[in-house]
């Protein structure tokens, strides 16, 4: 009986075109002096006046800066987060722990802000300051590795760093800037990997069964740890964590079917479900675990002895509960405080009057004021007219988030139409800021419009690639290219011009109550 033997492998020819359809689009060593520009002007719009507003009826803290900035104290003095007093006031380090519904990493990076600048707005807004300029730097280098332009690379982070929502963000002691600090990474680390991976196949000489294994892939692992990050930030980083492992799978299944490996997803399986389960899976929940060291290390912490003083969970209570009961004592109480934690999110539906429906959120229906001292007359905080405002509001630029609308109309025609990854890669990143919210909202839960932050930077990449094809690449009519580039040009100068009319109303600037009134557009941002 003859046996069917598999064909010999065929080295491919070096200059088979495969190849070239394989070649990252740009390499990662240009453009700095752009990029510098970008992040230079994104550094000082976050940073000027960062000490203002200061809240003299909230110990100098705006809005949530009241728990986070005081969680950050008690971090350092004690290890975890304690419990506050009235009147934004933090508790003195013999404090007993507080109950906290969010991870500690973003609280701590907020407590390395306080021990290099001492107390104070600048010393706890100083972090957020940083992550928000950082954010604006990855996403110059993600768009531009994404485009091949440093053009368009440089023009998302325009776009991102005029953003009001970002800018608020990255101007106060919240969670929310850190959270997209860490998405974003993660997202730029795994187009790194894409191109690595990419090359490795373009280089590989023997494609038969699986294809080649493709080594080490430290940028997968840098995705992972960043992933970790995010979700030691704020659970709904998981929404994130999701969209971003499917495209890490696609991008790879569609590099090795390029490449002409037989059964590309079977092939991806097989070389590396395993690596790619410990790298985005078991390494983001060590991260995770590990931001809670110093609750671990700490006998304050909230439920930190809940299973040495309960007995834990009872192997009579279900199957979960009997494998959860072979846990150290610590774990145990730790999944305790989790669920704890999760039952309070779920039960979140108090009224407030700045919460929003994340479908109107792109609207910017309605945004949230952080910041409002009310009756101000002529000399209070330099008021030279008979009555004056001073705000801190949580809006988004209408020129990006508006544009976004037609932009994701765009996103999808170049899906389907022109088979673009960038665009398939996009559209489900920046849904995934608002879509997952609208189970909640028919829940009742209690939302606001920062909640969609971590989806402005891949609206500001949407909107630097739906520019770039607007333009056209070189080979295009000339009569196009000149419309196009008009139209774009137009886009980012109302963008910019955005910024510079709501400034005041960003950044707590004192401005006469009319011309308060006048950036009030719509009922709804009053």
């Amino acid at each position: 009986m003859t046996a069917l033997l598999p064909p010999p492998a065929v080295a491919a020819a070096p200059d088979a075109p495969w190849r070239a359809r394989l070649a990252a689009r740009v390499d990662g060593r240009g453009g700095w002096g752009w990029t510098a520009l970008v992040v230079l002007l994104a550094g000082l719009l976050r940073f000027v006046r960062l000490d203002l507003p200061f809240n003299g009826s909230a110990g100098g803290k705006v809005f949530d800066e009241v728990y986070y900035a005081c969680d950050a104290v008690g971090l350092l003095s004690a290890g975890v987060e304690l419990a506050t007093v009235e009147g934004g006031t933090c508790a003195p380090s013999t404090g007993d722990g507080a109950f906290v519904v969010h991870p500690p990493l973003g609280k701590w990076a907020i407590a390395l802000g306080i021990r290099a600048f001492g107390e104070g707005p600048f010393a706890w807004r100083s972090a957020a300051a940083l992550a928000g300029t950082l954010t604006v730097l990855l996403v110059v280098r993600a768009g531009r590795r994404m485009t091949g332009s440093t053009l368009l690379g440089c023009l998302a982070g325009l776009l991102l760093a005029v953003d009001g929502l970002h800018l608020v963000q990255s101007r106060v002691a919240m969670l929310d800037v850190f959270l997209v600090l860490w998405t974003t990474a993660a997202f730029a680390a795994l187009l790194v990997d894409r191109d690595r991976v990419r090359a490795a196949l373009a280089a590989a000489t023997d494609l038969s069964g699986h294809g080649p294994r493709l080594g080490a892939r430290p940028w997968r692992l840098v995705a992972g740890l960043c992933l970790g990050a995010a979700l030691a930030t704020k659970w709904s980083a998981v929404y994130y964590a999701v969209v971003l492992v499917l495209l890490a799978v696609a991008w790879e299944v569609g590099a090795r079917r390029t490449a002409g490996v037989r059964a590309p997803f079977r092939a991806t399986v097989a070389r590396s479900l395993l690596p790619l389960t410990g790298a985005l899976a078991l390494l983001p929940v060590a991260v995770y675990v590990a931001s809670y060291a110093g609750w671990f290390r700490s006998d304050r912490g909230f439920y930190r002895d809940w299973a040495a003083t309960t007995g834990g969970f009872g192997a009579e209570d279900g199957l979960a509960a009997s494998v959860l009961s072979r846990l150290p004592d610590a774990l145990q109480s730790l999944v305790h405080y989790h669920r704890e934690i999760l039952q309070f999110h779920d039960g979140l539906d108090s009224p407030h009057p700045y919460q929003s429906h994340p479908q109107g959120w792109l609207l910017l229906a309605r945004p949230v004021s952080y910041y409002y001292p009310p009756g101000l007359d002529r000399g209070d905080y330099g008021c030279d007219a008979a009555s004056c405002a001073r705000e801190v509001l949580a809006i988004g630029n209408p020129v990006l988030w508006w544009g976004t609308l037609p932009v994701l109309v765009a996103l999808v025609w170049l899906w389907l139409a022109r088979r673009d990854w960038r665009a398939a890669a996009l559209l489900p990143l920046v849904l995934a800021g608002v879509v997952p919210w609208i189970r909640d909202d028919l829940a009742d839960r209690t939302m606001f419009l920062f909640y969609a932050l971590p989806a402005v930077p891949f609206m500001a990449l949407s909107a630097a690639l739906v520019g770039g094809w607007l333009v056209g690449g070189p080979h295009a009519p000339a009569r196009r290219r000149r419309w196009g580039a008009a139209a774009v040009g137009v886009y980012v100068a109302a963008a910019v011009l955005a910024l510079a009319w709501f400034y005041p109303v960003l950044a707590a600037q004192t401005i006469s109550i009319e011309a308060w009134r006048d950036r009030m557009w719509f009922p709804s941002w009053i």
